[in-house]
């Protein structure tokens, strides 16, 4: 009888196995994703992943968990990844296009958007499209063209389940308060490795300062944003989208110890938060397996290691970009496009020594000026005020430098 329970329970699990893709898999959240996965085998499958360049990292990635498809965006590096799968069954694309078909792969149950910038949106779009469920790790989806995603996520009837920590926070927090109003929400900010400091000091600073995070490990281009605060002004924006609010309704709290995630405080004014140690496989966990929570072995929080929480309100004076981010959105349209583009050039300038910290800035905010102001933007809006941002924010750069 034990014998034949134990079949049973095994038969359950199989059917159970939830199809994970992956854009993005080599970055920190895609690596940290496939983490998870190794945890729980008999709860995930791997069915696609991809990668912008990082083919060596790719190609252990597939043999190791045996993908049906994997994309290398690279199209100059499609042969060694392709050579070095030969003796699999594992189908090899490339190019960016092949994003968006991967999305949509029938085989999937849910898609794992863990693409750097606005180049996860098209295939976000091709997924939903597909009626896959999102866990959304590439914010700047959502800033760039939020009211497009969120009504075609909407229309197609799939969840976009958030990975970012601060918004899987809020996410959680409003499960079972689905009949509750929201008053307002908090999103916290670590601060990054620049808090308290002044414009005189900024002034100076390099990248390997700025890369420095006191609390998380992350990727470069979202380390520089967090230093920037320009990842918490995106974040800003994202929630809007995610939550349904007005720009009034989200505003950002510093927490230099990263433990309470964000609250959400309701029209009684109860506040609920969610908390833990900093640890992006606590959110991306969650979101692969909503709305199931897993055990897992993550190291616990000792509330006696943290005897105090500190809480200080945010400088948008010397930190620009948060006060950018609000701005865009209060403005709406695709001004939140302009203010994405124009940063993603900046800070990959800053990263190779082109521009100054606080030049960042100067250069977003000139952009937003000087891009043509659409109010109702449709999709080929965003693609070419992403395009023209872009090109002008190279220019001012370039002009920067000389």
């Amino acid at each position: 009888m034990l014998e034949k329970e134990k079949q049973l329970n095994n038969i359950t699990i199989q059917q159970s196995v939830r199809k994970v893709t992956i854009l993005g898999s080599t970055g920190s959240i895609g690596t940290q994703a496939l983490e998870v996965v190794s945890d729980h085998p008999t709860v995930f499958k791997v069915a696609v992943l991809s990668a912008l360049k990082n083919a060596t990292l790719l190609i252990q990635q597939a043999l190791k968990f045996n993908p049906a498809v994997v994309v290398i965006c690279d199209e100059s590096k499609y042969h060694e990844v392709k050579n070095a799968l030969s003796a699999t069954d594992i189908k090899v694309l490339a190019g960016e296009a092949a994003l968006s078909e991967v999305a949509a792969y029938s085989d999937s149950d849910i898609v794992l958007t863990a693409l750097m910038g606005s180049v996860g949106l098209k295939p976000t779009i091709a997924a939903i499209k597909a009626g896959k469920n999102i866990a959304l790790a590439n914010k700047e989806t959502l800033v760039v063209a939020g009211e497009l995603i969120t009504q075609l996520a909407a229309e197609h009837r799939v969840k976009i389940l958030p990975v970012d920590s601060e918004h899987s926070a809020i996410f959680q927090c409003l499960v079972g308060e689905e009949q509750n109003e929201i008053e307002k929400i908090y999103l916290t900010a670590s601060g990054g490795p620049f808090l308290g400091k002044t414009k005189d000091f900024l002034y100076t600073v390099k990248k390997e300062q700025a890369l420095k995070h006191p609390n998380w490990v992350m990727g470069a281009k979202i380390t520089i944003d967090s230093a920037s605060l320009m990842n918490k002004g995106l974040e800003v924006i994202e929630a809007k989208w995610l939550f349904n609010l007005e720009p009034d309704q989200v505003d950002v709290i510093v927490h230099p110890q990263s433990i309470i995630h964000s609250l959400v405080q309701f029209t009684d004014g109860s506040m609920k938060a969610q908390m833990g140690l900093p640890d992006m496989k606590l959110p991306i966990q969650y979101a692969l397996n909503y709305p199931d929570r897993l055990k897992n072995n993550f190291k616990r929080f000792n509330f006696f290691e943290y005897p105090n929480f500190s809480f200080l309100k945010a400088d948008t004076e010397t930190f620009r970009n948060l006060a950018l981010a609000f701005d865009s959105l209060r403005k709406g349209g695709n001004m939140p496009c302009i203010l994405n583009a124009a940063n993603e050039v900046v800070v990959e300038a800053f990263l190779n020594d082109k521009i100054g910290f606080l030049q960042m800035s100067e250069v977003i905010e000139q952009c937003m000026e000087e891009i043509a102001f659409i109010e109702k933007p449709q999709l080929n809006d965003y693609l070419e005020t992403d395009k023209h941002s872009r090109i002008l924010a190279g220019e001012l750069v370039t002009k920067s430098i000389v």
